[in-house]
């Protein structure tokens, strides 16, 4: 077709030649390069390190020591190991994984309290008391699928769980899909009338407000009368069953005062979150399973445990590092490069000669502290007596969160998260012992569920993850400023032998996936520093 006649085709037409000689995928993404459709996104870019990428430079690898065993350590670890890289994992604890932490029957704890626990889980029982789910956009998964790792749904939201409130009537639960239909149902309402009675029509054009009142008529399951007046949204207290047993709505529907004076609407936000929406995922059989795989991969004999550094020294020709091995007896070791994958709280208790300005951003990097229960009962009766199967029950008290187990459906026993909690209320539980906590958790809970949160229980383990040796922190906070800060620059983009790697610096703290992300970044910058030598 001549230029002249291409630039006389009109948007829509050009698009329609598309589809007909391409088909409505090659249209689609045609949309998208013109901005009519959105572009699907995809994860970082990454080119792991290769040993080809050697064969050309007449080098060699060289020689890594990773600080720390957790997820960030243990991916730069196996991702340098691909290009055949010589790297020693130095470990302070027992096991890989860092914060990634299943707690199954056996294993021990012993915080900084002084506080000593053995779980008592039954096989095939266990918590995860550190990170727990996984958004199908990050890429963990990715290396979940790499390395084996089975995953299941996690079940983040469940209509059926419930929201418990001090200041409910009777101090009763509200189921959360019940919470949903009034508040939207009220909020429904209230716009509707308020566009009809054209409030908003110097906003909205007639066609608009057409669509709007559709709209908020479905959202809020509205009756002819713009009225809520409850519907089957909210639930049933007798199912529809039978012929001739339609089943019996929930009745007593509050008034929108009462409902937007209850805060259940404060919840809502939590599934709306790019990090939190359905679905999301775990391994199948705790998530630990993937610094297990990780370890596997990288190779065992590749890893120290129990060994604790405890200075750093850099030169222009390589890197010192000094520890104590699990019998207390002092090492050193050397390295053309190290990458520290230790929380920055406690990298800055090295003896090291990084600098004043890797010294500010690593202080400007504060600690934060989280908690958990898990509390394991002899029969499932959250399942049978309150049909919640997964899903978070959403508190205004100490437990905050209560996690029902997305895995062992039918089972004979389970393991709940009695509380999840953060800041000052977590620290408050970890001065506390583990019975006294339990005490504690059980009788808050027994409030939202009777008597069998109490009578049912079997066992419990907790952490408080600011009192864990050698982690001392659930997730870091960046003290007012934010990780594109200046401040961090000599983390981000370190001028020497030695590179920072941690969920602390990346966007997604907390997260594994950022943890993921920041160890790749280290291990792309040591790898082409390392051919360009």
């Amino acid at each position: 077709m001549p230029e002249q006649s291409i630039a006389q085709l009109s948007r829509r037409s050009f698009l329609r030649a598309v589809g007909v000689t391409g088909g409505a995928g090659t249209m689609f993404a045609t949309m998208g390069a013109l901005g009519l459709a959105p572009a699907s996104a995809a994860p970082p870019p990454f080119d792991p390190p290769k040993a080809s990428d050697f064969h050309l430079t007449g080098r060699r690898p060289g020689t890594v020591i990773v600080l720390g065993g957790g997820i960030a350590g243990l991916v730069s670890a196996y991702e340098l190991g691909k290009a055949g890289y010589r790297v020693t994992v130095l470990e302070p604890r027992d096991r890989t994984g860092g914060r990634n932490f299943t707690v199954r029957g056996g294993d021990t704890l012993t915080d900084l309290h002084g506080f000593a626990q053995r779980a008592r889980f039954s096989k095939g029982q266990y918590m995860n008391a550190g990170p727990a789910r996984i958004a199908q956009w990050m890429v963990t998964l990715d290396y979940c699928r790499e390395l084996g790792v089975p995953i299941e749904v996690f079940t983040n939201s469940n209509a059926d769980a419930y929201i418990y409130h001090s200041s409910m009537p009777a101090g009763q639960p509200m189921r959360y899909r019940t919470a949903k239909a009034d508040t939207f149902g009220y909020v429904s309402e209230l716009l509707a009338k308020a566009t009809d009675q054209g409030a908003l029509d110097a906003e909205l054009t007639a066609e608009d407000r057409e669509r709007l009142m559709e709209f908020l008529t479905d959202f809020g399951d509205l009756g002819e009368t713009l009225e809520y007046t409850g519907s089957s949204r909210r639930g049933f207290t007798a199912w529809p069953g039978e012929s001739g047993a339609p089943g019996e709505i929930l009745g007593d529907v509050p008034s929108a005062s009462a409902v937007f004076a209850s805060g259940v609407g404060r919840h809502f936000s939590f599934e709306f979150e790019f990090d939190q929406a359905m679905l999301m995922f775990q391994p199948v059989g705790g998530m630990d399973r993937l610094p297990r795989a990780l370890t596997r991969a990288i190779g065992p004999q590749k890893i120290k445990l129990g060994c604790r550094a405890t200075s750093l020294t850099q030169s222009a020709s390589g890197v010192s590092v000094t520890y104590t091995d699990a019998a207390g007896c002092a090492h050193l070791t050397t390295a053309d490069y190290v990458i520290a994958a230790m929380p920055p709280h406690l990298l800055t208790g090295l003896t090291h000669n990084l600098g004043a300005d890797v010294v500010a951003a690593l202080t400007a990097i504060r600690p934060s502290s989280a908690g958990k229960i898990g509390l394991e009962y002899r029969s499932r009766w959250w399942e049978t007596d309150h049909r919640i199967y997964g899903g978070i029950t959403e508190t205004d008290l100490d437990l905050v969160h209560v996690w029902h187990p997305s895995y062992g459906y039918h089972g004979d026993r389970g393991v709940m998260i009695g509380y999840y909690h953060y800041g000052a209320t977590a620290d408050r539980y970890s001065a506390m012992s583990p019975k006294d906590r339990e005490t504690t958790a059980v009788a808050l809970g027994e409030r939202i569920y009777g008597a069998k949160y109490r009578t049912e229980l079997d066992s419990s383990f907790s952490i408080a993850w600011r009192e864990v040796p050698h982690l001392e922190a659930a997730w870091h906070s960046f003290a007012g400023n934010s990780p594109q800060s200046p401040i961090f620059k000599p983390l981000v983009e370190p001028a020497g032998r030695v590179l920072f790697a941690g969920d602390w610096l990346s966007n997604m703290d907390a997260w594994q996936h950022g943890a993921i992300l920041a160890a790749r970044k280290a291990v792309t910058t040591l790898h082409a520093r390392a051919l360009a030598r």
